[in-house]
């Protein structure tokens, strides 16, 4: 089936959460793997006494690094990467599946439609933090919350082959601890032609947004922005515009985007952009 990675920084409680709902809204068994940042709060002991499959690091390696280093023991297909702070809804597996049974290859990039209290694409609030999560209403509501299928998802969660995974050298470890690292990863699967980067509407996950950046004591930010048009010659906006589409309405794999002069003025900021930034 799938192999979930989940990379954990001191998040014990949602991760629980988080497992707890695999467990019980999975339609298949998957396997689960972890990767522990530091554990100082019962993670890794967590991990050990429950049999969970982990690699682990004592400092905060950060995101790209921790996921790298949890997929090398990775067994099956396919490839899901999630956040440690999120539920996914019934059936999650079986949308996801199906919808890899209707590709004719393995190049896709196919994520889920992300229910947040304030903002994703389904704002609804089921629960801002672990402690007043309304996880019943949510099971009772979320069939009826719907977005679309849409274009250019570069979103937690996401699921890609192995073998593209492994073509691509996975999360580029330059963008920890993390920002800008997914639509990295999508220019990499588009380079070697991947034009499937959909979003299923059916495939529910509530996500409480981003903890682990909240901490803001222990969690430094890195420049993914600026290191992504350095890498790219483009900003992360004009990828997200002019070649993926995100968030508009699917309609078939995507083409090389349209040389109108929308497209030429945005490339040409890019590039004066790219010249100044330090």
């Amino acid at each position: 089936m799938i192999s979930i990675v989940i990379p954990t920084y001191n998040n014990l409680n949602y991760l629980k959460l988080c497992l707890k709902s695999l467990k019980q809204n999975s339609n298949f068994d998957h396997e689960i793997i972890l990767h522990i940042n530091n554990g100082s709060d019962g993670t890794l002991d967590f991990a050990i006494n429950n049999n969970y499959k982990h690699t682990s690091s004592e400092t905060n390696i950060g995101l790209c690094s921790a996921i790298n280093k949890a997929a090398k023991l990775v067994s099956n297909k396919y490839i899901l990467y999630s956040h440690d702070d999120m539920y996914f809804c019934p059936n999650w597996d079986k949308v996801l599946l199906n919808e890899v049974n209707t590709l004719n290859d393995d190049k896709f990039y196919l994520s889920g439609t992300l229910i947040e209290p304030n903002s994703g694409h389904i704002p609804y609030d089921f629960g801002t933090d672990i402690y007043n999560f309304k996880e019943k209403e949510l099971l009772l509501k979320y069939n009826d919350l719907n977005f679309y299928d849409h274009q250019g998802t570069h979103f937690a969660p996401h699921l890609v082959s192995k073998r593209m995974w492994d073509v691509v050298g996975g999360f580029s470890e330059e963008f920890n601890p993390g920002i800008a690292s997914d639509p990295d990863f999508n220019m990499k699967l588009w380079k070697q032609g991947v034009r499937v980067f959909k979003g299923l509407n059916d495939f529910k996950v509530y996500h409480f947004g981003s903890l682990t950046t909240r901490k803001k004591k222990n969690f430094i930010q890195n420049r993914g922005d600026k290191t992504f048009l350095k890498k790219w010659g483009i900003t992360t906006k004009f990828f997200k515009k002019h070649y993926l589409r995100s968030k508009t309405k699917y309609d078939g794999p995507l083409s090389e985007p349209k040389m109108n002069i929308e497209y030429i003025l945005g490339l040409l900021s890019c590039k004066i952009k790219s010249i100044f930034t330090i």
